[in-house]
């Protein structure tokens, strides 16, 4: 099992278990966790066995409402399927921030939560690197989750980058993409934001980021770069055909733009 990407903390508080609970009674606070999805609960309320359900987890805030951390698609079900009440594990005395973090516990090796439902949540929580690359996005004016000219669809790729070499490699690879295709949805691939913050986290201290833009634009645009990246790496065997390999492929093309027309002193590699 991979590491998770975050960091998980909860300061130490009163737990009871086996609780019941009444579900009319119960909230939810999706910036907190993932939001609610009426199809997904439908299909558990069709085949709900109430036996097998366990225990949901709910959070009781100081005022006294309560929260559901997690299970809130069972808890959805039961309530479609008429049930007034649902089994729960409760959690006293946390904040929305440490319920976002009670969240992706309960939730760090399950493989049904989506990277974007973890960064959302993360956000919340105050995760550094969630918040690292929330900031970094906000002063480009961009969103995180859907491919468009506005919002990065490669959330992991975002995410990745940032982990390995630092929020300012983000910011500077954002920078050289949009300046050299402008703000498209194809400009932020993953595979093209991969290899560009490759390049700038071996050579960047020897790089101009404007220049390389006009450099890379020269080769042709985004969509020619990431069809190109995926043929070589594609050429390279099964082996190679991964996101790594996609990556690393185009980190060579990004070499290659920036080399062409210099000499063999100047050149990186």
């Amino acid at each position: 099992m991979a590491k998770s990407r975050f960091q998980y903390e909860l300061p130490d508080h009163r737990v009871e278990y086996g609780v019941e609970v009444e579900i009319d009674s119960l909230k939810i606070d999706e910036d907190a966790q993932r939001g609610l999805n009426q199809k997904r609960a439908k299909g558990i309320a069709d085949t709900l066995i109430v036996d097998a359900l366990g225990s949901i987890v709910i959070s009781e805030r100081g005022d006294g409402n309560r929260y559901v951390v997690d299970g809130m698609h069972r808890t959805e079900a039961c309530r479609l399927r008429g049930l007034r009440t649902i089994k729960a594990e409760i959690h006293y005395g946390l904040n929305q921030q440490q319920e976002a973090t009670l969240f992706l516990i309960k939730n760090r090796e399950s493989a049904k939560v989506s990277t974007l439902d973890e960064y959302k949540v993360g956000l919340t929580a105050g995760d550094a690197l969630c918040v690292s690359v929330d900031q970094v996005l906000k002063s480009h004016n961009l969103g995180l989750g859907s491919s468009s000219t506005n919002s990065v669809g490669a959330v992991s790729a975002v995410l990745r980058i940032t982990k390995q070499y630092g929020w300012e490699i983000l910011d500077r690879t954002l920078t050289v993409v949009e300046a050299a295709w402008g703000r498209d949805k194809e400009s932020w691939d993953g595979v093209i934001l991969g290899g560009v913050a490759m390049f700038l986290h071996r050579h960047g201290a020897n790089v101009d980021d404007y220049e390389l833009a006009k450099k890379m634009l020269k080769r042709g645009l985004a969509a020619r770069w990431r069809s190109e990246a995926l043929t070589r790496a594609s050429n390279g065997g099964y082996n190679n055909s991964g996101t790594g390999s996609r990556e690393s492929q185009c980190y060579q093309m990004v070499v290659e733009s920036w080399n062409k027309g210099r000499s063999a002193a100047n050149r990186v590699g």
